[in-house]
């Protein structure tokens, strides 16, 4: 047993020694992977064990204008990174079919490298997404997904970092910085507040614009399979798996995510409606303007809106610190008295040009009379129509 652990010990030694590169050995983090893998098993159970309890007696915090300052810090930071990698070799002086490593001390070897560790240290301030969730209790968003995306990539890319600063593989993180520029400056500008919602509509693009990234990432690594190059196979592949992974798990997350978010903003749009017509049936004795439009009602059947598609599909962008102020258009809609997706042939022009005041009109020419629908409360008041 004793030989054993000795060979263990001796091929750990010579694989930090020897086969690391010397230039970073003396670097923070650097010397040994026991700090990094330990923060990362302490995250995790911070994560989905010690946090959770010691916020289960305290009230959500409320960190808007903090999470304003925190996104652009990030968005700024990783331009930052984005820019580093473009400058160090990817604008013009990498080659995207096969890039080896510059273990010089060569001026621009050195910045890619330098690169590369900020990169390894981006990966630790994005611990702060989970945290904020749990100090506002959104605990449906520290998934499982997440914790494995955040708590594995800081030791990923500690690995690249320790034995191929530079090269082929850091087409990955210079693909993700961007990414993440994309991502967090979406987060910032939804922790604005509703104002500012109409500037980020491609919101429900965001889980599908992180899995394009990864197919590029394994598509780039793997290519090395078919070609020669003087580049780490094992690192190609590792990194290419970490896309593979990735990719598996968002795709999943993000049908999950679709669908359940559907389901439950056609349910709420239901329940809205109905709410509203028996407040109209309580105000209005003798039945008249019942609020059913020919094809144009709204109905809860099986998940879906039997008259069109929802108005708001969001979709938390996994892995990311987002507001999650649960389909803050939904409610807008349907919070005020107005209708989903309930304009009837013969009350389209109401919805179109109707609006003053905070009332809508609803026009019903068939039996000769209308209603208003007060926007502020709900409630309606019936006028007539002189025939």
């Amino acid at each position: 047993m004793a030989f054993i652990f000795t060979e263990i010990y001796d091929w750990y030694r010579d694989l930090m020694d020897n086969k690391s590169d010397p230039r970073v050995a003396d670097w923070p983090m650097m010397s040994s992977p026991l700090p990094t893998l330990g923060l990362c098993l302490f995250y995790a159970y911070f994560s989905k064990s010690l946090a959770p309890k010691l916020m289960e007696n305290r009230k959500p915090l409320d960190l808007r204008n903090f999470l304003v300052v925190y996104n652009l810090f990030q968005t700024v930071f990783s331009t930052w990174i984005f820019y580093e990698y473009l400058m160090s070799g990817w604008w013009g002086h990498y080659s995207f079919r096969c890039q080896p490593v510059d273990y010089s001390n060569n001026p621009l070897a050195l910045r890619m490298a330098r690169t590369c560790w900020w990169y390894y240290i981006s990966k630790f301030t994005e611990f702060f997404d989970t945290l904020f969730f749990i100090l506002r209790k959104k605990y449906q968003h520290v998934s499982t997904l997440h914790v494995i995306h955040h708590g594995c990539m800081p030791f990923s890319v500690w690995m690249g970092m320790k034995f191929a600063p530079g090269g082929h593989s850091t087409f990955f993180a210079m693909l993700n910085s961007f990414v993440h520029i994309v991502m967090y400056f979406y987060y910032m500008v939804a922790a604005l507040g509703p104002k500012y919602q109409k500037y980020i509509w491609w919101k429900k693009y965001l889980t599908a614009f992180q899995m394009v990234q990864f197919v590029a990432i394994f598509t780039h690594q793997f290519q090395l399979l078919f070609t020669e190059c003087d580049y780490p196979k094992g690192f190609m592949v590792w990194i290419g798996l970490h896309g593979v992974m990735f990719l598996f798990l968002f795709s999943d997350f993000y049908k999950q995510a679709y669908s359940k978010r559907r389901i439950a903003n056609a349910k709420r749009a239901a329940e809205q409606q109905l709410l509203q017509q028996k407040q109209y049936d309580a105000l209005t004795h003798n039945g008249i303007n019942s609020l059913q439009h020919h094809n144009g009602h709204l109905a809860y059947q099986n998940g879906k809106l039997s008259n069109g598609d929802l108005v708001n599909n969001n979709q938390a962008g996994a892995c990311m610190p987002i507001l999650d102020e649960h389909d803050e258009h939904v409610r807008k809609l349907t919070a005020n008295g107005n209708y989903l997706n309930g304009v009837g042939p013969k009350a389209a022009n109401s919805y179109s040009n109707g609006s003053t005041n905070g009332f809508v009109d609803v026009n019903r020419e068939e039996n000769g009379s209308a209603a208003m629908l007060n926007g502020g409360d709900g409630l309606l008041r019936e006028r007539k129509i002189i025939q």
